[in-house]
């Protein structure tokens, strides 16, 4: 599963200004609504509930928010990087300032689960990691997340 199937440039923010945990996924929802069609309460709400679970930041300044809905016809994400970080209640206790948020249909089965373990293989590597940081624009920044598309066997 590639990332160019998940991330539309669209769905890139590349210079998030939040304060808290809770307003990053409020901001995050709403471009998950605008670019899906789903109500952004009803994203803010599944991102919520898996968080009361346990934090989803990873580590390593990197957070992947996910969760379910009915409604969602596809699985789909959405990308930002945070102006300054902020505390995540991450694994590793560092402040986050790279989150992708990841939406599935309650259909989706092991798809969610394969998508969600690629993100997450694709953001633990640290060159991932720093072009991501370095990039200021969504053009950069759907670059360094979609360039793993390209094969890399002959």
């Amino acid at each position: 599963m590639l990332l160019a199937n998940l991330i539309t440039p669209e769905a890139i923010i590349p210079s998030l200004k939040v304060n808290t945990k809770k307003h990053a996924l409020l901001e995050l929802s709403d471009r998950a609504a605008a670019v899906s069609g789903l109500e952004s309460r009803e994203v803010y709400d599944a991102l919520l509930q898996r968080e009361r679970l346990g934090s989803t930041g990873i580590g390593h300044g990197i957070a992947i928010p996910h969760g379910k809905l009915a409604k969602a016809k596809s699985i789909f994400g959405i990308c930002a990087r945070l102006v300054r970080p902020i505390d995540f209640e991450s694994l590793d206790g560092a402040p986050v300032d790279l989150i992708c948020v990841l939406i599935a249909p309650e259909s989706a089965g092991a798809d969610h689960l394969k998508a969600l373990a690629r993100l997450a293989r694709i953001l633990r590597d640290p060159s991932i990691g720093v072009k991501l940081r370095a990039a200021r624009d969504v053009s950069a920044l759907y670059a360094v997340l979609t360039e793993e598309a390209a094969p890399h066997a002959a």
